[in-house]
């Protein structure tokens, strides 16, 4: 047992034995007194203060520690434990992500993702902290790590071994159980191919951490605060790390973190803003003798073991369920890609189906109520692909209702004029005006299917705009002239050629021998 708390223990027991003492006397006189005329309340008062009495020594013995130390080991023992809540909220996205994975057609893809769910969950087993250490090649981040190692308290492991993105060290910390393991990453901002390259690897470790520590080596240029907030927007707890301040005077150095603390105030707390020298720079003496300051690091020290013992466990289940929803929501983006994929074929197969049926029976106007039936079927086939299931009657009511929107807004007769003058210039005019219903409905019907596309990806809401929003965005994104060009010359192939030949075999008769000799 440590000497102050042996002495504390010697006082405070002998008070207790004296005050023991001096109660025993006044006790039984105060028993003496009472007992001649009310016994059992005598004995009722004398058990009351030998109870309290025995409270106190307890109370004692127990707050000075005397108990402590097995208790605490036990605590030492027991392993390290991830948040029930957030941990259980980790397995079931990962569950999730498992049963989203099955629906993905991409093998390669499927396997990425199976790979990196796997990751996680050893992640969540082995209950390791990672700390990142991110910033420019210039900032001295290889420096700050050597000095930690040689600084830290705790023992220090070999490399985990070399990659493309840095070495990882193992790192014990005194009343921490988890292990630290520490990782350098390459400089953002690098020149060339293979330094943007290495930046997007540092980007991804930065995003897997644990805690960051992003280190400058003076105020935040604008190419590190946005990588910085960004990465704080995500939810990534960070320490700002003010490097090489042995080049600065004290009076510059304040100012200096005044304004570091100023920029990221909102995402980074002050008392996260840390100044060191991890390598400072050598004196030479009068005597000519090189002086080699030791490095200056132990605000850095100080400040992260406080952060790691009291938040560690938290770090880990918030990064263990960042990183299991961003696996998810990974997988949402690729099986959305691949329906969209899916549902953009059926927009192009239905809008020239739907051209087809005009061009066959044409009508006075174009009007989408006459191919409702064949759109109908587009709905519900979309629908299919994104897991809703209606029927043919649902299908009709929303293509009427798109339709009618479609009229209401003016986009079928803005249609019309925007077809009519891009077909002038690549079809014989007397075909134009067979060909405009046609190629017109095809448009629109892909208008239509686009903006479906939309609705299902929403689970069957049109959004805070309702339809017409939605309608209108998708006019305007099929009207610029590189796709109206690109939608004409399709349309030419497939709408205005058969009508080319239709008109072609109805002239032949005319041109028989039979029809000569007459």
């Amino acid at each position: 047992m440590p000497l102050p708390r042996l002495l504390t223990l010697i006082i405070g027991l002998s008070l207790i034995l004296g005050l023991m003492l001096w109660l025993i006397n006044s006790l039984y006189r105060l028993y003496i007194q009472i007992s001649w005329t009310a016994p059992l309340l005598a004995n009722l008062l004398l058990l009351l203060l030998i109870a309290l009495l025995g409270l106190l020594i307890f109370a004692f013995v127990y707050y000075t520690g005397l108990l402590g130390p097995t208790q605490k080991g036990q605590r030492r023992r027991l392993p390290p434990r991830v948040p029930e809540v957030k941990a259980e909220a980790a397995s079931e996205t990962l569950k999730a992500v498992r049963q989203q994975v099955t629906q993905i057609q991409d093998e390669v893809a499927r396997q990425a993702l199976l790979t990196r769910s796997r990751e996680i969950e050893s992640i969540l087993a082995r209950g390791e902290l990672l700390v990142v250490v991110f910033g420019t090649g210039s900032a001295g981040k290889t420096s700050l790590i050597n000095a930690l190692l040689g600084q830290m308290v705790g023992e220090v492991g070999a490399p985990m071994g070399t990659t493309e993105v840095g070495e990882t060290y193992s790192l014990k910390l005194k009343g921490l159980n988890r292990e630290i393991l520490i990782t350098d990453t390459p400089g953002i901002l690098e020149a060339g191919i293979a330094g943007t390259q290495r930046e997007q690897m540092a980007r991804e470790l930065a995003t897997e951490a644990d805690l960051l520590l992003f280190v400058v080596d003076n105020d935040l240029r604008q190419s590190e605060y946005i990588p910085l907030q960004r990465l704080a927007e995500i939810g990534k707890r960070s320490l700002l790390i003010l490097n090489k301040i042995d080049l600065y005077s004290e009076a510059d150095e304040e100012k200096i973190v005044a304004r570091l603390r100023q920029r990221v105030r909102g995402f980074i707390a002050a008392s996260d803003v840390v100044s060191i020298a991890a390598h400072p720079e050598s004196v030479e003496l009068e005597d000519g003798e090189i002086f080699e300051p030791e490095p200056d690091i132990m605000p850095l020290i100080r400040r992260l073991a406080a952060v790691l013992r009291s938040e560690g466990e938290d770090l880990v289940a918030d990064n263990i369920l960042l990183q299991s929803q961003r696996l998810g929501e990974e997988a949402r983006k690729i099986i959305d890609n691949q329906r969209r994929r899916q549902a953009e074929k059926v927009v192009e197969r239905f809008q020239w189906i739907g051209a087809g049926v005009i061009a066959v029976t044409p009508l006075p106007v174009v009007d989408l109520l006459a191919t409702a039936a064949v759109n109908a079927q587009m709905v519900v086939e979309i629908g299919r692909i994104y897991g809703c299931e209606l029927n043919m009657e649902r299908g009709r009511e929303l293509a009427l209702s798109l339709g009618k929107t479609l009229a209401s807004l003016g986009i079928v007769k803005g249609a019309i004029q925007l077809l009519s003058a891009a077909l002038q210039l690549n079809v014989a005019t007397y075909l134009v005006g067979k060909a405009i219903q046609g190629v017109t409905a095809a448009y629109l019907t892909r208008i239509a299917g686009k903006s479906f596309i939309e609705y299902f990806r929403h689970n069957q809401d049109w959004g805070d705009g309702g339809m017409t929003e939605v309608v209108q965005k998708q006019f305007q994104l099929n009207r610029r002239d590189e796709f109206i060009k690109a939608f004409v010359q399709d349309a030419i192939a497939r709408v205005v050629k058969p009508l080319t030949d239709n008109s072609e075999t109805e002239l032949e008769p005319n041109n028989s021998p039979h029809q000569q000799d007459w």
